[in-house]
């Protein structure tokens, strides 16, 4: 379950494709740009004082430093469609998940890869304290999730995929 990097990276399909398109809008788009700005900022002489060649040498160690990232973390993806789920009594990798947790709020989450959790729209990484308490939980099961303010329990409500 576990890469000599640490934990399997699995991805959804949305997930990979949206970091394939960031690495080729890098590559194809911004770091061209940059490069562009920068040689014409070379050109007009003295380097130390120059704020286009400076700020564009650093943009342009940023977007290499993310393109080195980006095409690491996909090449090592294992891309896993929840839509292929057998089991969906249960909640697995890219399920979305209502629960109410001790507050009596209901919440609705989706558990996706550490690359593309985006806890703005409910997206949560697999390997969160939340997913983690959740997976292979089914409707009505309440689980303990253990959460740096302290314990608290989830029931679940729902499961889709």
């Amino acid at each position: 379950m576990s890469t000599p990097d640490g934990p399997k990276n699995y991805i959804t399909p949305e997930g990979y494709a949206r970091l394939a398109e960031e690495l080729r809008h890098l590559t194809r788009v911004e770091r061209p740009k940059v490069v562009e700005v920068v040689s014409w900022a070379a050109g007009n002489g003295d380097r130390s004082e120059n704020g286009d060649y400076l700020y564009g040498k650093k943009r342009l160690r940023e977007i290499d430093r993310r393109l080195r990232f980006l095409t690491k973390r996909l090449e090592g993806a294992s891309v896993v469609d929840p839509a292929l789920q057998k089991v969906k009594t249960r909640v697995f990798f890219g399920a979305h998940v209502t629960y109410v947790g001790d507050d009596d709020v209901e919440k609705t989450i989706r558990i996706v890869g550490t690359d593309e959790a985006r806890s703005e729209l409910g997206e949560i990484s697999w390997i969160s304290p939340v997913a983690r308490a959740l997976l292979k939980a089914e409707v009505g099961d309440v689980v303990e999730v253990r959460t740096p303010q302290g314990g608290e329990s989830l029931e679940v409500v729902a499961i889709r995929y």
